[in-house]
């Protein structure tokens, strides 16, 4: 057992616990207390393994702080990379102002330095100031946005329901085997996708039988938000897009950066959160134009 003393308070020092039922329950009620879900469902579904690694410090019997370490593979420009993410970082509010992220961070930082392409995270707008004082860099990303054109196909569209087991199975294959559509493309990491599709998405997976495609997209007023899309076989992005998009709809925006964005308006993102990077890659990125998948978010 492994304990950490900050400012003169010891604590429970726990990673990659996942499969403990009692420090797994401390993760989820910490989580739900501050961002209003769990892992519990993602857990018992079998898709938590062994990518999402917590490390967090324990009061007592209470779990009080927290960041997690994502294992994340992508094909970032032609190129196989292992990237480290960060996510999940957040500290019980009776606990703050002690530097318990700022000993978690260190530590995990320190634990992957050397063996990944970069470290990265998405930080919302109150901590911009905490997280550059571990060396991490803002990186701009971009959004390939576009008008839609109404175009009349017969290719049918059906919705797959997340709560049937047949249907997941069917979407983690497709997954799993899908090509790359996007110049940053994460891979080998179905169980992150199924998170997003299996909770906050459930209501948004769709099926095009004609392509063989999965899209994951939402409809808002007069614009389609294609998240992801996970196709086995080589199809113009168009061809997909087309199929689904209404009459109503007027504007088309992606949440990746296509291979071809040729026919599209690059934007600057600006989502809710900011994107920092450190180690070797951070070049490579703020010297392109490309955005994170959105579903590759931990």
């Amino acid at each position: 057992m492994e304990y950490a003393k900050i400012n003169g308070k010891e604590y429970q020092f726990v990673v990659g616990y996942g499969k403990n039922n009692e420090l797994r329950k401390g993760l989820n009620d910490l989580t739900k207390k501050i961002f209003g879900f769990d892992f519990e469902q993602w857990y018992q579904d079998g898709y938590w393994k062994n990518q999402y690694i917590p490390y967090s410090l324990i009061d007592g019997d209470k779990t009080v702080s927290n960041v997690s370490v994502n294992l994340m593979d992508f094909k970032v420009f032609g190129e196989e990379k292992r990237y480290i993410q960060l996510g999940t970082v957040m500290t019980d509010p009776d606990y703050r102002e002690q530097g318990l992220s700022r000993v978690l961070c260190e530590r995990a930082i320190a634990d992957y330095r050397d063996k990944c392409d970069l470290i990265y995270l998405f930080a919302n707008n109150s901590v911009l100031g905490f997280y550059p004082k571990f060396g991490f860099k803002e990186v701009k990303q971009c959004q390939c946005v576009k008008k839609a054109v109404a175009i009349h196909t017969d290719v049918s569209v059906k919705k797959l329901t997340m709560s049937d087991f047949n249907n997941r199975s069917f979407l983690i294959d497709k997954v799993t085997n899908a090509i790359p559509i996007s110049k940053v493309s994460m891979r080998a990491n179905a169980e992150l996708i199924m998170f997003y599709c299996t909770l906050f998405m459930k209501n948004n997976v769709y099926y095009l039988d004609d392509y063989d495609a999965v899209i994951i997209a939402g409809f808002t007023e007069d614009t389609l938000k294609v998240m992801d899309i996970f196709c086995t076989k080589d199809i113009p992005l168009d061809s997909i897009l087309n199929a689904l998009a209404n009459e109503s709809v007027s504007r088309i925006n992606l949440f990746f950066t296509p291979q071809d964005t040729s026919s599209y308006e690059t934007i600057l993102f600006e989502g809710d959160e900011t994107l920092f990077a450190m180690r070797k890659d951070l070049l490579l990125l703020k010297s392109n134009q490309f955005m994170f998948p959105i579903l590759s978010h931990a």
